[in-house]
């Protein structure tokens, strides 16, 4: 009996990992990977649907599928944030330091860097404009910590790239 519970636990929280990432992959047009992770994530729902269904007289089925579900969302949110699949634009509004120094800094660490000279309240500004894969996005704040005492950085999620640079980050 003990086992069966552990079953539908293991299963529902499989099944909505992988629901995350599948939702993932169509967010960014992968619709190949979406497809299989689908094949599987469903036949993995059915089979502990099932399972519950048929031991309906014990609410105790119904309690660990409910518990597989909201673990599954903790897990699938983890993966999700460790796979960081996909491409973002951060930009980073410099303040403090010579944006373009800051430009060729992020460069020479791989990064495709695009400036653009702007007016704050306080006066000149740089805008820093970084493509980079989501994966680097705290590579990017260790070197802004380095050199910009409070950079304002704003992050956006890019579901196409047409063009530009996009160099194989440098390893350390």
């Amino acid at each position: 009996m003990l086992l069966g519970y552990l079953f539908i636990f293991i299963a529902r929280v499989a099944d909505v990992s992988l629901f995350t990432i599948r939702m993932l992959f169509i967010v960014r047009g992968k619709r190949v990977q979406a497809a299989l992770l689908g094949f599987v994530e469903v036949i993995i729902y059915i089979t502990a649907l099932g399972k519950v269904v048929s031991g309906l007289s014990d609410y105790r089925n119904l309690l660990v599928y409910a518990l597989g579900y909201a673990c599954g969302n903790i897990v699938g949110s983890f993966l999700e944030e460790k796979l960081a699949i996909g491409k973002i634009t951060a930009q980073i509004v410099c303040s403090h330091c010579d944006g373009k120094i800051l430009a060729e800094n992020l460069r020479d660490e791989g990064f495709g860097v695009t400036v653009v000279e702007g007016e704050g309240r306080d006066g000149k500004r740089y805008i820093l404009n970084v493509m980079m894969n989501r994966k680097n996005i705290k590579k990017l704040y260790n070197i802004l910590d380095q050199l910009e005492k409070r950079p304002v950085v704003t992050v956006f999620d890019i579901k196409s790239i047409k063009g530009g640079y996009f160099a194989k980050m440098k390893r350390r």
